[in-house]
């Protein structure tokens, strides 16, 4: 199986060099990249050999700060997957970080075991919640959230509910198509229907949508 390829951006070079040599030696990790700043990184992507699956970004940079960095890579490398870690956490900044695109938002104070159960995690399933995550996502839902008119032309299907509602509870498509008798083709169609009707732009975007439009509840999702 081909490996994880990641990227590091960090103004502290000893974090970034820490990382690096840490996550280098881990089974199944590759660091393709390093970078001291967000301009660097973005500099650095396209003359890159290989672009990172996945970017460990920190918030808080000299320059442009983890937020700008992240809508650039996804408006132009929008399959590249982003943890941000950073020791300005707040789970307040939950929300809004989903609607960015990060697909995972970490303290830096996080063990480095469980960074790299994260990554593979986030490669695996495209996002990757914590249950006290989940908790400040639910409330920062508004309570006035419309369900959805599934009957109206140009919404979601029920095949296409059911999709979403397993990709929510991170099974594959391998996984759903067994548990719905559809090939994993036909899966992956229904998936980039999903992302076509709802605008979601990942796998977090699509589970956000159904959390909002009440086609799955947070208590449904799974607890890493």
């Amino acid at each position: 199986m081909e490996n994880i390829s990641i990227a590091i951006t960090d103004d502290d070079a000893l974090i970034v060099s820490l990382l690096q040599g840490y996550l280098q030696n881990r089974e199944g990790i590759d660091v393709v990249l390093t970078a001291g700043s967000g301009e660097e990184l973005i500099a650095s992507l396209p003359l890159a050999a290989k672009l990172p699956q996945i970017i460990l970004l920190d918030l808080k940079m000299t320059g442009m700060d983890g937020i700008e960095v992240t809508q650039h890579i996804k408006e132009n490398y929008p399959d590249i997957k982003i943890i941000v870690v950073s020791s300005h956490y707040q789970r307040m900044f939950m929300g809004f970080m989903l609607k960015t695109g990060v697909s995972a938002f970490l303290p830096k104070g996080i063990s480095p075991v469980e960074l790299v159960d994260i990554i593979r995690i986030v490669h695996k399933q495209g996002y990757y919640f914590k249950d006290d995550q989940l908790a400040t996502i639910r409330e920062q839902i508004p309570t006035k959230a419309p369900k959805p008119m599934l009957q109206e032309e140009g919404l979601l299907s029920d095949r296409e509910i059911d999709v979403l509602r397993l990709i929510c509870q991170q099974k594959t498509a391998k996984e759903i198509g067994d548990m719905l008798f559809i090939t994993q083709r036909t899966t992956e169609g229904h998936k980039n229907n999903l992302f076509a009707k709802t605008g979601a732009k990942n796998i977090a975007g699509l589970v956000i949508y159904a959390i909002q439009h009440e086609i799955i509840k947070v208590e449904e999702l799974p607890v890493i």
